[in-house]
């Protein structure tokens, strides 16, 4: 489940590298469901309630740490298209895949919705309990995005009052966090891998020349996000989280219980 183009006005705003052949084999790009959990975990055991789970024999993507990241979905099949609607003022797909691992043995089905319309789009992500667990919530998207036109050493990054949680050197939560006021400034030679919690203005954004900018803004559901600028690339992420990374190891997630659901909205506008 990955978006490969925003193209609006003839510019496409996602960067895809390595192509549709690099998502296939696991690699992220375009814009990725990164699920059940985003970003990385400190271990391959965690506890939910009276669930110990051990994922220490399954095979999953790590980092450079060997540390499991970006959960069991990326590039993997079973999804299910469930409607595509095409009107003159939107495009609408609706998607669903049941998950259910033992790295993960919490029975859910995602459902997501992407919308198209203007100059926005809107992804709904819903989680529904299909077994008898609470199951934790933990996942985000990564997109990969891009400001035609314009070097992104000339990207302005706008962000708004937030807490900063401190990263270790394996990108993973210290515990410690230091509130940082709004700001908007050149990206320069500058690069980020930072975690934040937002406050009540959920808007991030890159910006570039004549106006032009991705603005990313995380509704319902999403109380953290990453900002991603890795170094000698033209790409960038802005990336909507549920919950922070290692989650699902320290016990931070939001739960959903059987018969209810999880409703995550963001949206994605291009100038």
């Amino acid at each position: 489940m990955t978006g490969v183009s925003l193209r609006y006005r003839g510019r496409e705003h996602l960067a895809l590298p390595g192509g549709p052949a690099a998502l296939r084999n696991g690699h992220t790009g375009g814009l990725p469901l990164l699920a059940p959990w985003a970003n990385r975990l400190a271990s391959r055991r965690y506890r939910v309630g009276r669930i110990a789970v051990d994922a220490s024999r399954v095979r999953l993507v790590t980092d450079d740490n060997g540390l499991p990241i970006h959960g069991l979905l990326v590039g993997a099949a079973g999804w299910r298209v469930d409607r595509l609607v095409a009107a003159r003022d939107h495009a609408r797909l609706d998607a669903s895949i049941d998950v259910d691992s033992p790295a993960f043995p919490f029975p859910h089905r995602i459902h997501v919705r992407a919308t198209a319309r203007d100059a926005r789009l809107v992804v709904d992500t819903t989680i529904v309990p299909t077994g008898r667990r609470r199951v934790p919530v933990a996942f985000g998207w990564h997109p990969y995005l891009r400001l035609p036109g314009t070097p992104r050493r000339n990207w302005t990054l706008r962000l708004p009052p937030r807490a900063h949680l401190e990263l270790d050197a394996r990108g993973i939560p210290s515990g410690r966090s230091t509130r940082e006021p709004r700001e908007a400034d050149p990206i320069g030679s500058r690069t980020f891998d930072d975690l934040y919690t937002l406050g009540r203005d959920h808007a991030l954004a890159f910006q570039g020349a004549r106006g032009r900018a991705v603005e990313l803004h995380c509704g319902t559901g999403y109380a953290h996000a990453q900002v991603w600028v890795p170094p000698r690339r033209d790409f960038g992420a802005l990336e909507p989280m549920t919950a922070p990374t290692n989650a699902l190891v320290t016990g931070s997630t939001p739960k959903v219980a059987p018969g209810d659901r999880y409703v995550a909205r963001f949206t994605l506008r291009v100038r």
